[in-house]
């Protein structure tokens, strides 16, 4: 029990630590933070729009599709960071691996650009009432 104390010591400081900061930097924004009532304080604001009323805006689905696609991708970057890490273990046959999944990837991505994913073709507009 003694010995599982010594070790976790540095873990626990640190979360008192953090925990304290965490306290110290919300105490100061209270107190430095700024208290004015201006005439738009209660209303809804969303993504820099001040709503009078609807604050809807319709979005295409290619935001979504953007978003989607870039997690995709965002996922390859994270395999082969892996890849690279322990290029020296997996030898050649890893880099075919490797090499392997980039064309797969690549087709994706020539597959999508072919069909018009990748293309804006209409931009955000508010709703018409």
């Amino acid at each position: 029990m003694t010995q599982a104390l010594v070790e976790l010591w540095p873990i626990l400081l640190y979360f008192t630590f953090t925990l304290v900061l965490l306290g110290a930097v919300m105490f100061a924004s209270s107190l430095l933070g700024p208290r004015t009532r201006g005439h738009s304080t209660h209303l809804p604001y969303e993504s820099g729009i001040l709503s009078l009323g609807n604050a809807r805006v319709k979005f295409a689905n290619h935001y979504f599709l953007y978003a989607i696609f870039f997690v995709i991708f965002d996922l390859e970057t994270l395999f082969l960071f892996a890849w690279a890490i322990s290029f020296e273990q997996v030898g050649v046959t890893g880099f075919i691996e490797a090499l392997i999944f980039m064309l797969i990837l690549l087709v994706a991505l020539v597959y999508l650009w072919r069909i018009g994913a990748l293309n804006i073709l209409k931009r955000h507009i508010p709703e018409q009432h």
